[in-house]
């Protein structure tokens, strides 16, 4: 899978936890997920977890921990797919 296409697949996924669809529809890799789009931080979680299920694979508590932008996630996936 291309880095485009994971790019698309977790901004999917950010979507109903973002407080401002214009700040997703601007996001870039540098993007921080719980400072720039406002996402709370418990919702995190279930991020991670819906990340898990679309891409099947699994996130470590200690890589949770360090997924703080966008582009970190895509690296963290592309890492494992």
């Amino acid at each position: 899978m291309e880095e485009k296409q994971v790019k698309q697949k977790v901004l999917d996924i950010l979507k109903p936890y973002v407080r401002e669809p214009e700040d997703l529809a601007n996001a870039t890799d540098e993007t921080d997920i719980l400072n720039d789009l406002k996402v709370n931080s418990s919702r995190l979680v279930d991020i991670i977890l819906a990340i898990e299920d679309e891409f099947d694979i699994e996130v470590s508590d200690d890589e949770a921990d360090d997924v703080m932008t966008v582009g970190d996630v895509i690296k963290l996936i592309t890492g494992k797919i």
